[in-house]
């Protein structure tokens, strides 16, 4: 399978290029020249084995295609349980469980492992450059920590990610470089876009992202979604419908391929924070990305949805036949707060400030028949709650047992660089 430019100036690209690549060289994201058919899905597989099925269309002809199975093996090795919830029909789909507590290792790993079998120990380094509100940096740390031939540098916005996400940042070392950048996410977005932009650099130190811009981190993403809805078909013969919490789009953008490809999946409902892009162009109103403004779920903090642009491309541009499929849902701090103690003091769960993003807005769908009651509906759970215990602690009065894996990492120290919030800051940072 071949891949283009949402821009359309860019020459074809196989699978194998455009995860090298990152970014198109037009400026563009990179996705499928068409969308395969529909697969025919089983239940009953193992979460990798459900992944590769799904994926083998667009690693088809690639010179990756027979390591699939590997890649997808070493990238879900960890589970992402679909848990009911207290009110009858609404779930959880856990997808915390990974290396660094957030869903984003899904990806990241995978990304890892195709990378490490492209670059095979030639040639010179390969530099993945990536920026994060949160999570995506902590995985991508994770997932390259390590790996022959690849190094990676970390932009985040100082003072805008929980200390346990800026420590996970920083506390690996050795080919992981972390940057604090006096600024916000989309300062860092665009420092990294313009980077992977620039030939000049490019020709002296060979750059790739690991942002959801990138096909290696979106395309695995169907993988869990997958699993999930088959298992739920089989159990309860009706599709599953997602609330998915979102900033970048790369999660809910990998829901809607999946759901192309044939997963049982019914609708797509997008919860944001006070970053209100995505939901007044849903609205109805024109797509004007915006400075991003600071809440306490962080991970979204996003005014320049990268992935809209992907998302945009795949409805052909047509903005009402757009707007008609889906919904997307605002959600201040103060809800966000509430959402997090109601649930724990009605239900004893303990939710971090994303997933309670989407549970306040499956709540609100639920009250206003938009959700009817014979439908099933399952929030992505993005992160474990111990990310944010300055957030969520004092609001359910007691601490949050840490997972494993997070208390090891926050157990190393940490360092990270100061960086001006300009692209040439950046750019001395990566020749240096």
């Amino acid at each position: 399978m071949n891949f283009i430019s949402t821009r359309g100036n860019a020459p074809v690209a196989t699978l194998s290029q455009a995860i090298a690549a990152g970014l198109a060289p037009d400026g563009g994201l990179y996705v499928p020249e068409q969308m395969p058919p529909a697969r025919a899905l089983q239940p009953g597989a193992s979460l990798a084995q459900t992944a590769a099925t799904l994926l083998q269309p667009f690693f088809a002809g690639d010179v990756l295609a027979g390591e699939l199975p590997a890649i997808c093996s070493e990238a879900f090795d960890f589970p992402a349980p679909l848990r009911p919830l207290a009110t009858p029909g609404d779930h959880v789909l856990e997808l915390f469980h990974g290396p660094t507590a957030a869903f984003k290792d899904f990806g990241a790993r995978f990304l890892a492992a195709s990378l490490s079998r492209l670059r095979g120990g030639n040639g010179r380094p390969l530099t993945v450059v990536v920026a994060t509100s949160g999570d995506t940096g902590a995985a991508v740390a994770a997932a390259f920590h390590r790996q022959p031939g690849l190094q990676v540098v970390v932009l985040y916005p100082d003072g805008r990610v929980s200390p346990r996400q800026a420590h996970q940042l920083g506390c690996l070392g050795g080919n992981i470089r972390a940057l604090r950048v006096a600024g916000s996410f989309d300062d860092c977005q665009a420092m990294v876009k313009q980077a992977l932009g620039d030939a000049d650099l490019q020709a002296r130190r060979p750059l790739s992202s690991a942002n959801s811009i990138s096909l290696g981190r979106l395309l695995p993403q169907m993988g869990y979604y997958a699993d999930a809805a088959l298992q739920h078909q089989a159990r309860h013969g009706k599709p599953l419908n997602l609330v998915i919490p979102t900033g970048n789009l790369g999660n809910a953008m990998a829901a809607v391929l999946a759901r192309q490809l044939g997963v049982p999946l019914g609708r797509i409902v997008l919860a944001t924070n006070a970053n209100r892009v995505l939901p007044d162009y849903f609205a109805g109103g024109d797509y004007v990305p915006m400075p991003s403004v600071a809440t306490l779920a962080n991970a979204m903090d996003v005014g320049a949805p990268s992935n809209f642009e992907r998302l945009r491309g795949f409805y052909r541009g047509d903005d009402a036949a757009l707007r008609a499929a889906f919904i997307a849902r605002a959600v201040d701090d103060d809800a966000i707060r509430a959402t997090i103690r109601h649930r724990f003091e009605n239900q004893g769960e303990v939710f971090c400030p994303h997933t309670a993003t989407a549970l306040h807005v499956l709540a609100q769908l639920r009250a206003s028949g938009e959700a009817a009651a014979d439908q099933d509906w399952a929030v992505a759970a993005t992160a474990h709650p111990a990310k944010f215990e300055a957030v969520v602690e004092p609001l359910i009065g007691r601490e949050v047992p840490v997972p494993a894996a997070l208390a090891e990492l926050l157990q190393r120290p940490a360092h990270a660089e100061p960086c001006a919030p300009q692209y040439d800051a950046l750019r001395t940072c990566l020749l240096g």
